[in-house]
Parts: structure tokens; sequence; C-alpha cells
């Protein structure tokens, strides 16, 4: 297992090509997992846990690991499944999200799939807004589920996302636009903190769910207008089903009609080629998810 990420930094040149790797996991039953590579540190049998009072139920307990303490999360009972029962047998997926690092413990990790991420499908819509899926996908005439980790982190530990008062007022005093910002994210976490950041400055939104809806939204308005009329800037996630926000940029930069959209992508990837990536399909500015002071003022900026 040891080996499973050996190769993970020269993985890179994926992105952009609207393709990702996924690393397969199990949790209780048989159901596949997958989780994006580039999200992942490290994969690792599961360590002695330290049990500490007051976590949340759902947390296992905490590994010191090369250095640094980290929070173990139960994804099966994050997720409302039964809590793994024997740990000792079990692996933890070292990830990064949000500008954290944490733990989520699986019954068993497979391999990694190189994927296209056109195959990569939203949930179905009967699967109701309370489900953990951002995304669903087939292997091996399988179904493997994404599951939307910002919701369940943002369930055990709650994202501040209210904007200070010395942006939101400077905003009001110097912002003053009729134009609507698109906010593209597959999370419905994600998408609200950024609205409830571009709102808080008096800014409406438009909210899509993956970079294909955005794509399609920003060419039908196209033909009521010049683009920049309407849009005042694109905020954008990376990892998205059938679409990614870098494949989005590049098509909006190739199009007449939509080149000049200010775009940001936002997102919980982070690494080396995020800037090199971002220059390279023209965006205009990266930022890490999520600080809500540092995205608001990127958009009164840009506005």
């Amino acid at each position: 297992m040891a080996g499973i990420l050996d190769s993970v930094n020269q993985r890179t040149q994926l992105v952009g090509q609207n393709r990702l790797e996924l690393l397969l996991f199990r949790l209780n039953g048989s159901q596949r997992y997958g989780i994006n590579v580039f999200k992942v540190k490290e994969v690792l049998q599961c360590p002695p846990l330290t049990a500490l009072p007051k976590l949340n139920p759902v947390i296992r307990g905490v590994a010191h690991i090369r250095g640094q303490t980290i929070s173990v999360i139960d994804l099966s009972s994050a997720t409302g499944g039964r809590p793994i029962e024997d740990v000792t047998k079990c692996f933890i997926i070292i990830s990064e999200y949000n500008r954290s690092v944490q733990g989520f413990l699986v019954g068993s990790v497979e391999r990694i799939v190189n994927m296209n991420w056109e195959d990569i499908l939203p949930p179905p819509k009967g699967a109701g807004k309370f489900n953990y899926l951002t995304a669903v996908t087939e292997v091996e005439k399988e179904l493997v589920s994404i599951l939307d980790v910002e919701k369940i982190l943002d369930e055990i530990s709650p994202v501040d996302t209210t904007v200070s008062k010395e942006i939101v007022e400077e905003a009001a005093a110097n912002v003053q636009i009729d134009k609507k910002v698109l906010v593209v994210d597959d999370s419905s976490v994600a998408r609200n903190q950024v609205k409830r950041a571009v709102t808080s400055l008096g800014v409406e939104t438009l909210l899509c769910q993956d970079g294909r809806e955005a794509l399609e939204l920003l060419n039908s308005m196209a033909k009521d207008g010049p683009i920049t009329d309407q849009i005042a800037l694109v905020i954008s996630d990376i990892e998205m089903p059938e679409m990614d926000g870098y494949t989005l940029t590049a098509e909006v930069r190739s199009n007449p009609d939509l080149k000049g959209l200010h775009i940001i992508l936002h997102t919980s990837l982070s690494g080396v080629f995020n800037q090199a990536m971002v220059n390279k399909v023209g965006a205009n500015a990266f930022i890490a998810k999520f600080n809500p002071d540092e995205l608001a003022a990127a958009v009164r900026q840009s506005l």
C-alpha cells in the first residue's frame, strides 16, 4: 500500500485535460467509493488512535503521523452508516481539503483508475438533497460513489462564512453593479458558502453545479447580448462532474463571445501545479477554499 501513491507527483499532466484519477476504496460493505488522487497525501494502515473528550462522534480519534496530529474521521459513520468496527484492519486516507489535513478511516483501499470527467456524472435527481454524493461513475460495471467531502467536513466543523464588516462596508461604498456573479460548484455546501460571501457585497448570483451546465448557460446568455454586460465574474470550482473548472475556463477563453469574462478558480485542491494550470488555461486568479474575506476581497477587486 505504501507504493500506491509513489507516482502521484507525475500525474499533474492530467489536470486541464478534463481527466482525473480516482483512488477507489470501500467502507463497511461492497459499495465502491472514489476520491481524487490530487486530494490524497498518503495512504497507510490505521495507526493507534487516541480518543479525546468531547470529540464529534464520527471522529474516531487522533493519530500522530509524521510529527502532525490528525483527526481521523470514520467515513461510514459520517455518511449515516454503521461505524467501521475493527480499525486495526483498516486504512487511513490522509487528505487535504480546504487548507486543512484530515484522515478518513476506510475499510479497504483498492487501486487508482484513470477517468474522464465526462464519465463522472451528477448524482441521480431522486437521491434527495440530504445525500452525501457529488457524483457517481462506473468502473468495471460497478457503481462508484464520489462523496461530498466538503459537506461532511462542514457538518463536523461548520465553516464561518461571515465576511468582515470592513470589507462589506467598503464594498457598499464602492461596488454598485447590476451584473451577476456566476458560481459553479458541484458541492451544494460550497455553492452556498460562496453565494453568502458574494451576496454580502450586494451582488446577485447565479448557481450551476458543474462546468458543462455553466458553459451552456453562458452560451445561452450570450445570445441576448454581450456576456460581460450580464455576468461580472465567474467563480468556479475545479473538480466537477462532466466538465472540470480548468476545461470550463479553456472553453470560455476559446469562445469569442465569452473570452472577456473574469474567472476565479476557487477550489479545495492544493499543490504547486495549480498556479501553472491557472496560467495555462487563462484564469484570472486562483483562491484556495474557503476564506470568506479572501474570496470577498477578490470579488470586490474584480468588480
